[in-house]
């Protein structure tokens, strides 16, 4: 999962109904996912297409998957708008160039119409080891369109040589009234913030800060909104209704831009990347960032050697960060769906193997578990404790989220970090026009 930008084109959520497909005859047998001895299709190679980032957490799976049944899997890796792009556009007329689609969990809505059933590879024994969000996601309407291939969500990434040194430590302690450890409410982050923006160089301007403020996405907001408690993100797929000015939002939104002080100008501006870079500089104390950073921190970072990571930050409701999970789907009107199912459980049995590429993502909880205690895997706890929260809900299960997403809350977001921002009003204005996208 690469640090990506959204998909810019929007209007494309009238895709090809689904046909009926029958259970796929699994090669996989007794090894907990659905499906019988004999392999359903003889098909000698199958195309999976795949965005940038996530190739790498295939590829040790397609590999394995060639040298025991012979089946070459071709990974066709895209751009995150391009894979967009090619999988509507395809699903749309009916004629998939591919087998299987690694796909964005808010793109299932969108693309459900025109993709196959698995509701065969979900026995119980599946479902047990996917974290609730991630079963629940890769369902519409009832049927499951989507086996999670890898997971993540924002934790929080700390610098140790800030966190453990003796005389911040005594600081802190005498200012606050408690001792400095990693925060885990609203008010232990912002107090943290608070304290480690500051100048370090006695220049006069401040070049340490305790956090940063990303107003170009919408992601870190909406683990906020969980965070304060409320159930139903910004709109109630099942019954409709638009929620994003209740006194939870409201109350996210607050907290979210009260951090302003203790982070670098621009917030406006501020994406993944920036902040990204900001923290591996040496100019961030703190950030929340989805948990695959921990792996990707480049050779030549000042702070390469001291990054703590710890579960998503909790507010009135409790810890939550949101799944940004990726699921294999298949084109129900694909000529090889058998053996592409096929595929796809064998890729559950294996999901381990991605634990060792280079995003180290996986999504079965064993597959979690597998690498406890073992070096270079010390984000996995937080991951884990951080997707296992109940407040750790995923996004709304609705079509139309990508376009509520680029045209409401990435520009609202962008104005409620400017100075002076009326909150209440943007969220207000943001109702309507959420109202207006999905009536």
């Amino acid at each position: 999962m690469k640090l990506r930008t959204q998909p810019t084109t929007r209007g494309r959520r009238t895709l090809v109904t689904a046909a009926t497909v029958s259970a796929a005859a699994l090669i996989l047998s007794g090894c907990g996912v659905g499906g019988g001895e004999e392999s359903a299709s003889d098909a000698d190679e199958l195309t999976v297409v795949v965005e940038g980032g996530g190739k790498a957490e295939l590829e040790p799976i397609a590999d394995l998957y060639k040298e025991e049944t012979g089946t070459t899997v071709t990974l066709v890796e895209l751009p995150y708008a391009g894979l967009y792009d090619r999988v509507s556009s395809e699903l749309q007329a009916g004629q998939p160039s591919f087998d299987i689609a690694a796909l964005d969990a808010i793109w299932l809505p969108a693309f459900a119409p025109g993709l196959a059933p698995l509701d065969d590879l979900f026995t119980a024994d599946v479902e047990d080891d996917l974290f609730g969000g991630l079963v629940s996601e890769a369902q519409v309407d009832g049927t499951f369109v989507g086996m999670p291939v890898w997971t993540n969500s924002e934790i929080l990434f700390y610098r140790t040589d800030l966190f453990e040194d003796p005389e911040n430590m005594a600081d802190f302690e005498a200012e606050y009234g408690y001792p400095l450890a990693p925060p885990t409410t609203w008010q232990e982050y912002r107090e943290a913030a608070e304290f480690f923006t500051r100048d370090t160089d006695g220049d006069g301007a401040v070049d340490l800060y305790g956090t940063d403020v990303k107003g170009a996405v919408e992601t870190e907001w909406l683990a906020t909104v969980s965070q304060a408690g409320e159930e139903a993100m910004v709109l109630d797929a099942s019954t409709g209704d638009v929620t994003i000015d209740s006194p939870e939002h409201q109350e996210a939104l607050d907290f979210y831009v009260s951090l302003l002080p203790y982070a670098p100008s621009g917030a406006a501006q501020l994406d993944w990347a920036g902040a990204q870079n900001l923290f591996y500089q040496g100019n961030l104390a703190m950030m929340r960032f989805w948990g695959h950073a921990y792996r990707q921190t480049p050779e030549d970072s000042t702070v390469k050697d001291s990054i703590g990571v710890a579960p998503m930050i909790g507010g009135p409701g409790g810890v939550a960060g949101v799944p940004g999970a990726w699921y294999l789907s298949v084109p129900a009107s694909g000529e090889n769906q058998d053996a592409a199912k096929e595929f796809i459980a064998f890729a559950y049995e294996h999901n381990a193997l991605a634990a060792d590429t280079s995003l180290g993502l996986v999504a079965r909880k064993s597959a979690f578990e597998s690498k406890a205690g073992e070096a270079g895997f010390e984000n996995y706890p937080a991951l884990v404790t951080t997707l296992e929260a109940p407040q750790s809900l995923p996004r709304p299960a609705t079509p139309q989220w990508q376009e509520i997403v680029d045209s409401v809350l990435v520009p609202m977001m962008q104005k409620a970090v400017e100075p002076g921002a009326d909150t209440a009003q943007l969220l207000t204005d943001a109702k309507s026009q959420i109202e207006a996208i999905v009536e």
